[in-house]
């Protein structure tokens, strides 16, 4: 059976971020699912604010197009992101928008954002766990050709949500964690 390879990006740089933590234990459970996972950091991926004017004089900037290359390497996507404001970060739309001019020459514009199967999750400290935020991010992938798992995580009330053990402590958390890695798993292996 075809294993594929699954990227995580956490949209926040925090130190002690919810979502580099929620980022964390979901990729501990792509391993017991036997799949290969990488977990990155968009710090890694300097970008300045889009502006068509810089894409213009200057090209797109290399770590842009090392995020995209990144991307392309994986089968299956998963973006782990705070809510700002009930909407996303500005560090992953950013890094967003510039992926989404990321074009080689035998390829369609976004393509990279076509041929992979994304899913979304959020951890807040709130009680909606972000999910006014992955509505946004589901949207706006969708605008860019993704195919978005229908399942996703809204982890709520973070701070209170891991057993000593670094695991999701309610069962309800965790079997949507569960459910949306396998989906991810199964979507992602059919794309390829």
């Amino acid at each position: 059976m075809f294993a594929p390879k699954i990227l995580i990006i956490p949209g926040s740089l925090r130190t002690g971020s919810q979502n580099a933590r929620l980022a964390a234990v979901v990729a501990e459970e792509f391993v017991r699912a036997d799949v290969e996972v990488t977990r990155i950091s968009l710090g890694d991926f300097p970008l300045p604010i889009y502006d068509a004017d810089l894409q213009a004089n200057s090209g797109v900037p290399a770590s842009a197009i090392n995020l995209k290359q990144m991307i392309g390497a994986h089968h299956g996507i998963l973006i782990v992101t705070p809510e700002y404001n009930a909407s996303l970060p500005p560090l992953l739309k950013n890094a967003i928008d510039w992926i989404s001019c990321v074009q080689s020459p035998h390829e369609a514009r976004g393509q990279v954002f076509h041929e992979r199967a994304f899913a979304i999750a959020s951890a807040s400290a709130g009680r909606f766990g972000g999910a006014r935020c992955l509505a946004q991010l589901r949207l706006i992938l969708t605008a860019c050709g993704a195919m978005v798992i229908p399942n996703q995580l809204a982890l709520s009330f973070a701070g209170e949500a891991y057993d000593d053990m670094e695991r999701l402590k309610r069962s309800a958390d965790a079997d949507a964690l569960k459910k949306m890695v396998r989906q991810l798993i199964t979507i992602a292996g059919d794309m390829r």
